[in-house]
């Protein structure tokens, strides 16, 4: 019976190697449209294509809505549907569709419909397989000893910040919306430095349906340094806020798709109502050189997910934004989308307060400074897929960290606009005075922001009173 059944095993195993060997490539476009089409869709009717959460958001913030919020008229879908391709993604802020063929010459039949104003590959390869997740309950836990701080581990990376007293003010993130974009969240659904974690909900832009606590501890890493609350251990930045996990990297791969995987989840982030994004991906090079950027592209305004930034930047979305690792590379700039004025761009420095030497590097093209600010990104404390806790390297690290003291923040000082809010913790940087290329504004004082911040709003309600 063990024989009939590996026998069984090995058919079954060379069956797929077989179909993944002899599968056709695809082409995925991405179809940039002169319309969206007519849905019926107002201005004044939001709730015909806007959730509840985010009508609510945009009233408090007196953001208002736009035709940018509209849909794409599914009958554009259909029309694009019936010259053989598969609609895949939308984005109404970028008027755009991805489709997927396995014709690659269906790009010059797209670029003759009337709706369409032009056409670009996007990705090629072989059908992405359905991943399965191993059946376990088994829950992950820490193995180092604890610490008498119930920050553990990660004390250092708060202390930088100067983020202790904020927390103690008991601003630790209660009632903040936030969605972490990332490669994916393994097992973080099991992790025992998560039991308490506030999660909204996930979502799988790269392959909707499927878990995004099946690959890629990367996301988990991240979601360590903001949301972690195991005292003794390690407790996160901003322990008790709300969380939306959403995967957009697809990691097989580095395509130009990467951009609308990254716009899709801003926009679903958007319309979920969350207030803050954190997100530590960029991109610049591609696996096709002739879809690359280059450094003459970093002015916010050519990139395809920096245009979609400074979109979410419009709608009140505050988005924390990783400079890149690039530093000591021949690139050495920020990457996309990193660049768009709007979002606040997260570099690199050691535990002396040095930049990291992968940190990247501004200025935009058009001279405005980037990075804007800078937080512990050499040695992070950081939780693992596995449970453990563990030191990493990156502003993908150091992006969470000052995220998560952002939104602390945020809850103390509800009053501001997420641009009021950037510009205040600016202003408490240790080179405020003096922003540079490698550090922005420096190194933010989050105690010495929220004080300001306070007192500027009680200077605001006393001119009001008069």
């Amino acid at each position: 019976m063990g024989y009939v059944r590996l026998l069984i095993i090995k058919v079954f195993l060379l069956l797929i190697a077989w179909t993944t060997a002899t599968a056709s490539p695809r082409y995925r476009f991405r179809v940039y449209l002169h319309t969206k089409g007519e849905a019926g869709y107002r201005v004044d009717q939001p709730e015909a294509f806007l959730s509840a959460e985010a009508i609510a958001r945009r009233e408090r913030m007196g953001i208002a809505v736009e035709a940018t919020d509209w849909p794409i008229a599914p009958a554009l879908l259909d029309q694009l549907a019936q010259t053989g391709v598969k609609p895949i993604l939308t984005s109404k802020w970028m008027q755009t569709v991805v489709v997927e063929s396995e014709d690659p010459d269906v790009e010059r039949t797209l670029r003759q419909l009337p709706m369409v104003d032009s056409v670009r590959l996007v990705w090629q390869g072989e059908p992405i397989l359905p991943l399965e997740r191993e059946a376990s309950d088994e829950r992950f836990a820490p193995t180092k000893a604890r610490k008498k701080s119930p920050y553990g581990y990660a004390l250092e990376q708060i202390k930088l910040l100067n983020g202790l007293k904020l927390h103690r003010a008991g601003f630790r993130g209660q009632g903040m919306r936030v969605a972490v974009i990332d490669a994916g969240f393994l097992h973080a659904d099991r992790l025992r430095v998560f039991d308490s974690l506030h999660l909204l909900g996930t979502y799988n832009v790269v392959s909707p349906g499927e878990s995004v606590f099946a690959e890629d501890e990367h996301g988990t890493k991240v979601l360590s340094c903001l949301a972690a609350n195991a005292p003794g251990w390690m407790v996160g930045t901003a322990p008790e806020a709300d969380y939306w996990l959403i995967k957009s990297e697809d990691s097989d791969s580095e395509y130009p798709i990467e951009e609308d995987y990254y716009v899709a989840a801003l926009e679903f982030a958007d319309s979920v109502g969350v207030s803050v994004i954190t997100s530590s991906l960029g991109y610049f090079t591609f696996d096709v050189d002739s879809l690359s950027y280059t450094q003459a592209d970093l002015d916010g305004r050519t990139a395809f997910i920096s245009r979609a930034a400074h979109q979410a930047a419009k709608k009140g979305l505050l988005l924390f934004s990783s400079a890149g690792n690039e530093g000591n590379g021949p690139w050495g700039k920020i990457t996309f989308p990193a660049d768009t004025e709007g979002v606040l761009t997260v570099g690199a420095i050691t535990n002396k307060g040095e930049r990291s030497r992968f940190s990247s590097k501004g200025m935009t093209a058009d001279g405005r400074i980037k990075p804007d600010l800078v937080a512990l990104g050499s040695g992070s404390c950081v939780v693992s897929g596995s449970g453990e806790i563990s030191y990493g390297s990156g502003t993908s690290f150091a992006t969470p960290i000052l995220a998560g003291m952002g939104i602390c923040l945020w809850q103390a000082l509800p009053q501001l606009s997420a641009q009021e809010l950037i510009d205040l913790l600016r202003q408490s940087g240790s080179q405020a005075e003096r922003p540079n290329a490698e550090l922005g504004y420096g190194q933010p004082d989050i105690y010495k922001a929220y004080k300001k911040g306070k007192k500027d709003a009680k200077k605001r309600d006393r001119s009001f009173t008069r």
